[in-house]
Order: C-alpha cells, then structure tokens, then sequence
C-alpha cells in the first residue's frame, strides 16, 4: 500500500497514536507531498519548539520508505481538472489540499487524511 499522508496524519504519527502507526508501518511507502511539509514546516516556525520537530521531521523524511512528491507539469493538468470539477460543484477547497489531490491522482496514491475538504473528490483513494 502506497500512501500519500496529509499534515494531520504525519501529526498523528508524532503523537504516537496506536492506528496511525500501525498504518504507517503497513505501508510500503509514505509520500509526503510538498504542501504538507509546507504547513508542516510553517507550523514549525509559528511554535516553540521549531529545532525539536524539525530534527523529528529529518528523521522520518530520511527513512528508506518515504518520499517527498513535488509538482511538476503533470501535476498541473490534474490541478487544473480537479479545480474544474470543484468550482463546478461549487465546493472549493484550500489551494494546499488541491495541489494534494493532484499529486495523489498523479501518482494513483491513497490519501491518509482526516481531512473532510476531500469529501468533495470523491474519485480519490482515501483511508481516515
């Protein structure tokens, strides 16, 4: 099972909650797409203990099994397709979740998340 796992879900993990380690440790690979060590990372430096959970975030990024998914213009199309459809809907969502969309289409990932805004794409594989 390959998953791409939102901010939530990798804060989850560093909570130490039972299920999501155990998923964590199921899987044969855990993308990290840009935006969440985005937030991850802005969320770092607004708190106080910003060097702790970045050496936290160093260590998981340097496992063997996880993999940091950036765009690239492939990523633009699904971005574009998926905008298309929410704006359609009339569901937007925040521009860091669209860009996860499209990286978990691209790349036909599970979505880790428990992240409602996803509710709204419902052709994407998801766990919460």
């Amino acid at each position: 099972m390959k998953l791409a796992i939102d901010t939530n879900r990798y804060r989850d993990f560093c909570e130490g909650r039972e299920d999501v380690l155990t998923r964590f440790q199921i899987a044969t690979r855990l993308y990290m797409p840009f935006p969440v060590l985005a937030e991850l990372r802005a969320g770092f430096a607004c708190g106080t203990v910003a060097r702790r959970n970045e050496r936290v975030l160093n260590l998981f990024l340097n496992r063997p099994r996880v993999v940091v998914l950036y765009a690239d213009e492939q990523t633009t199309f699904h971005y574009a397709r998926l905008f298309t459809q929410l704006r359609s809907q009339g569901t937007p969502i925040p521009t860091n979740d669209l860009w996860i969309a499209a990286l978990v289409q691209q790349h036909n990932l599970l979505l880790y998340t428990r992240d409602r805004h996803f509710d709204a794409l419902p052709q994407l594989a998801r766990v919460d």
